[in-house]
């Protein structure tokens, strides 16, 4: 079956305003259009709604989903093309691989491209995480083409950012294509109301078909897993440890603490995207908890930062990586 792009933008295409992403668009696209073996679009075949979305099947068995319902809950045979607004929602790629509806050898093609992504290079930084691909308006798809998505662990990376920077999203959003995360959680649940109000934007934020786990047993969780693991975050984490060790007034205890969650980290089998605070760019504390904590998380950050194979400081929402 043979699958024309004959537009890939958003329903105003891509630029239409004078937003600064639409600015910066070297490729201009048309609306979204869809042309099944050159007939008019989706026409020519049995088309099937469902609440995944459109499915056509071809004389060939090629099979094709335009992923544009609210989605589904069952399992399912795997599609040989999927084409998915990524920018609605990244989420539902991973909802449909957990399903089996997209496998390894699915093509999944973005389509619906437009200016809520702030750049044509970040949509590729975005794709390459999802296991997915943007095509020039025109591209002509096959069914009978295999993609190979297979982001197979391990591979650590830490993201580095301050208060409200857009760290946690974006460990989340580098993860959202994947069929099975653990999100670790390393807070207490216990505070105030303002502390348990940010412990629910980030629970409300998850997939549902996510796992979530409580704890501050890093090394079991790294030595555990083998998938996909999301830790936010390593501040709360040695918060914690201070804590539980009362090492405040003495420092020197988390050293036995710290020293086992870098082993793990180096050890681990997992795809392990850990969040952590940067915390050293501000004015010295004036307490000396503060002072204590500062250099232990700056020096934690440090250590798990030379065991891995990317870091990245978020500042503003942007990325920048670091060599």
């Amino acid at each position: 079956m043979k699958v024309e792009l004959s537009g890939t933008g958003g329903p105003g295409g891509w630029p239409s305003d004078g937003c600064a992403s639409c600015r910066s668009v070297r490729r201009e696209r048309r609306p979204l259009s869809v042309v099944v073996d050159d007939n008019a679009p989706l026409d020519g075949y049995e088309l099937t709604r469902t609440d995944d979305g459109d499915i056509v099947v071809g004389p060939d068995g090629g099979s094709l989903l335009f992923a544009n319902g609210p989605g589904g809950t069952g399992p399912g045979p795997a599609f040989d093309l999927v084409l998915i607004d990524l920018l609605d929602d990244p989420f539902r790629l991973g909802a449909l691989r957990a399903r089996g509806l997209v496998n390894r050898a699915t093509r999944v093609v973005a389509v619906g491209l437009d200016h809520r992504v702030r750049s044509e290079a970040e949509l590729d930084r975005r794709l390459a995480y999802w296991g997915a691909v943007q095509v020039p308006d025109g591209a002509v798809l096959e069914t009978a083409d295999r993609a190979a998505h297979d982001p197979a662990g391990p591979h650590r990376a830490i993201l580095l950012g301050g208060t409200r920077s857009g760290k946690s999203e974006e460990a989340e959003t580098r993860l959202a294509g994947e069929p099975d995360v653990l999100y670790v959680a390393t807070g207490d649940a216990h505070g105030d109301a303002a502390w348990a109000g940010r412990i629910a934007a980030h629970r409300d934020r998850r997939p549902a078909h996510w796992r979530t786990r409580e704890t501050r047993d890093l090394e079991d969780v790294l030595a555990a897993e083998t998938g996909a693991v999301l830790i936010d975050g390593l501040g709360t984490w040695l918060a914690g440890v201070f804590d539980d060790l009362a090492a405040w007034d003495d420092p020197g205890r988390i050293r036995g603490a710290c020293d086992g969650l870098v082993a793990a980290w180096r050890a681990t089998r997992a795809r392990v995207v850990l969040v952590s605070d940067e915390v050293g760019l501000g004015v010295i504390p004036e307490h000396a908890s503060g002072r204590v904590f500062r250099d232990a998380l700056g020096e934690l950050n440090r250590r798990l930062a030379d065991e891995s194979e990317e870091a990245a400081l978020v500042v503003a929402g942007r990325v920048t990586p670091l060599p």
